[in-house]
């Protein structure tokens, strides 16, 4: 990977939590197949790292993203391609969806269309007094793109989600954390230090492997019924109950001590990079 690419995403590594940044900030870090690339393949990298047990993303400067580069957009009616920026998807824009271990958002500053898609694709959103959220879409003549409608209103319920996509108002830090976009506000100290805290205490405090089978089961059970997920998290319990994890977890409770739960096996599958 070239010097400048590598810049795009900035990575740095806090004990058991990987930070990435988006770091494009004189563009409010505007999304580009570049930094899509450097992004994806650093969380392919965190994926099977064992020495990384949480990732949160930020943004460099004043924005968490402001959504797809409007340079770069204004020249879709021009070609077939099915990317945004005229080319074809190498794999898809939900790619952090697919991470196994917890993905924390720090929103710092506006998340704008796609920006704001990405921040919704965390598992927990951290936010600065500074955060603030659109959709963006109706404004630039967009449909609601890359999963958001389907997102959206499992977060704050239809009617809001219809208010924020139709409108594309901008939505405040105070707001977001009341209807649910945000699930932390960080008003004292900054919000990276406080996401970070808080993957940290997950990384040490917590299964990996079950941190990664509830994942699944949150995105499994989404539009399942609940006899469903009740028979399946049944056939899941007996099988923690077989493993190592539950050993631990249990034994190290009694002990007193901080639990030493064992990294994620490493992905039986190819992943296309």
């Amino acid at each position: 990977m070239t010097g400048g690419s590598a810049e795009l995403v900035l990575a740095e590594h806090r004990g058991p939590v990987l930070v990435l940044t988006f770091n494009r900030p004189a563009k409010l870090n505007a999304w580009t197949d570049e930094l899509e690339d450097r992004y994806f393949a650093l969380l392919d990298d965190a994926e099977d790292d064992p020495d990384v047990r949480a990732v949160v993303i930020t943004g460099a400067g004043r924005g968490f993203c402001a959504g797809a580069d409007l340079q770069l957009l204004g020249a879709v009616g021009e070609t077939d391609e099915v990317s945004a920026t005229g080319r074809a998807r190498r794999r898809p824009r939900d790619v952090p969806l697919t991470l196994r271990k917890p993905l924390i958002g720090a929103v710092n500053g506006a998340a704008a269309g796609l920006g704001m898609v990405e921040a919704l694709y965390c598992d927990v959103r951290f936010g600065s007094p500074s955060a603030r959220f659109t959709t963006a879409f109706a404004q630039r003549g967009l449909i609601a793109e890359y999963g958001i409608s389907w997102l959206l209103p499992r977060l704050v319920g239809r009617g809001r989600a219809t208010d924020l996509l139709l409108s594309s108002r901008m939505v405040d830090a105070e707001e977001a954390l009341r209807i649910g976009l945000l699930d932390h506000l960080v008003s004292t100290g900054g919000v990276v230090d406080a996401a970070v805290a808080y993957a940290g205490e997950l990384a040490t405090r917590c299964s990996p492997g079950s941190m990664a089978t509830i994942k699944s089961q949150l995105r499994d059970d989404a539009d399942g019924t609940y006899a469903d997920s009740v028979a399946r998290a049944e056939s899941l319990m007996l099988q923690a109950f077989r493993g190592a994890d539950v050993i631990e977890g249990v034994a190290s409770h009694l002990d007193k001590r901080p639990p030493n739960f064992p990294s994620l096996p490493v992905r039986s599958t190819d992943v296309p990079v």
